[in-house]
């Protein structure tokens, strides 16, 4: 007599379903380097909010499999624009621009691609949800901080379509933020490159070199070699202003790491340590060299042209940067080690995140989240016809404030809907994933 297979339960059909995402996006660089995927999945293990972060690839299933890449204010112009790909109230920061500005915005762009701008804004909703229900505030208190959000990127994209100059609506500097942003880039200024050279490298006969430990792995000669190939490569991807002193770019050291981060596990990396704008040992520069990742967005983007408009990931990640962020990183560039795209940047002393553990007063937080709409909404408007590139080949702006303005009230309501339907989804998915992770089914 056969005994009836039991029916999956739906915690159990998700469960199956996360396990197949996540083979698709992770499976090789999991089998590559599973201690790292270990130390990831701990880390997202911690709380919903550390899940979300390092589930885009899960997001956006989710967002194809239910809608596509249509649906509210999108049309062939807004369903096409440069976009983050990875937005979450955890990604804003400090970061000193090409001109010499501390600058807080947008700061990491490994997951950017071309696709619906809207899928930018979800992504943000749903973590601002997910946040607010850490800090225990009602589901009105949630849906106030998203209209905030929604109205404020809304009210800046429209400023910037209709002709407003950049000293109208001025980036958040030092002269210009307040709060908790204020307080990043004065942090932020407090931090110095001998500070953060200290901690990496030390003074041998009279030259710095990196110090053993800490994280540095020592390379052999011929994976040196092949390095500093990759490095001649990446010179020639730099623009002519970053390259007025030559001896800048002089190669004093190099060592590997290894990404163990929620966003980098199992990506090989190395840091170059070069001899700066003077021969003052003070003065000498860290960047780094990364496999890049593919974004998890570009999984569900089918557009030919756009797929057929990078070299590589690496490419990918610098000329959406130079694209999404004004006056970029001088030292950012791109190259190829071993066939494989690499991402090239400064390890930047002057690099803040926002803090949200210290923000719990609901009006200080909403300020913060209006700020960082607009934040949004610059980002989204730099990167168009007047960013230097031929990839989205319109104003970016005038066609968002377009879509918009044909059906106002509906912009705030699409992004409450969501934010609570996925941050409730998404604190369900973590709990499932902690269960499959507990009793060994992710590798």
């Amino acid at each position: 007599m056969s005994v009836p297979r039991p029916v999956e339960t739906a915690d159990e059909q998700r469960g199956e379903e996360i396990l197949a995402v996540f083979d698709t996006a992770f499976g090789e660089l999991l089998a590559a380097d599973p201690a790292a995927f270990r130390v990831k999945f701990r880390k997202m293990a911690a709380s919903a909010f550390a899940f979300y972060r390092g589930t885009a690839c899960l997001f956006y299933h989710d967002q194809e499999r239910e809608h596509g890449a249509t649906g509210s204010f999108l049309d062939e112009r807004t369903g096409r624009v440069w976009i983050h790909g990875d937005l979450h109230a955890e990604n804003f920061g400090t970061y000193m621009d090409a001109n010499g500005r501390l600058i807080f915005n947008v700061n990491d762009f490994d997951e950017a691609y071309v696709g619906p701008f809207t899928w930018d804004l979800k992504r943000f909703a749903a973590s601002l949800a997910l946040i607010g229900y850490t800090k225990a505030l009602s589901d009105e208190q949630i849906t106030e901080l998203v209209e905030i959000y929604a109205g404020a990127y809304r009210e800046r994209i429209h400023a910037l379509a209709t002709g407003a100059k950049n000293d109208e609506v001025p980036p958040f500097t030092l002269d210009t933020a307040q709060g908790p942003l204020l307080a990043a880039l004065r942090s932020a200024r407090s931090l110095t490159r001998f500070g953060l050279l200290d901690s990496m490298t030390e003074i041998r006969e009279y030259e710095r070199r990196f110090a053993p430990g800490g994280g540095s792995i020592e390379l052999d000669a011929a994976t040196r070699y092949k390095i500093l190939a990759a490095f001649d490569g990446y010179l020639e991807t730099l623009p002519e202003s970053s390259l007025a002193r030559p001896d800048s770019y002089r190669v004093k050291d190099v060592v590997g790491r290894r990404g163990i981060g929620i966003g980098s596990a199992g990506l090989p990396s190395y840091n170059i340590l070069l001899e700066g704008n003077s021969d003052a040992l003070e003065n000498d520069v860290v960047i780094y060299m990364k496999q890049a990742q593919t974004p998890a967005v570009s999984r569900h983007i089918t557009d030919r042209a756009v797929r057929e408009y990078f070299q590589h990931e690496g490419h990918r990640t610098v000329i959406s940067q130079r694209a999404l962020q004004a006056h970029a990183d001088p030292w950012l560039g791109w190259t190829e080690l071993a066939g494989t795209g690499q991402l090239v940047a400064e390890v930047s002393p002057y690099a803040v995140d926002l803090d949200w553990s210290d923000l719990d007063d609901p009006e200080e937080i909403a300020a913060v989240v209006a700020d960082l709409g607009r934040a949004t909404a610059t980002m989204h408007a730099a990167a168009d016809n007047e960013s230097g590139h031929s990839l989205v080949p319109f104003s970016t702006e005038r066609s968002i404030d377009a879509a918009i303005a044909a059906d106002e009230e509906s912009f705030g309501a699409l992004l409450v809907d969501f934010a609570h339907t996925y941050g409730a989804r998404a604190r369900a998915d973590h709990q499932i994933f902690v269960d499959l992770f507990r009793n060994g089914r992710l590798g």
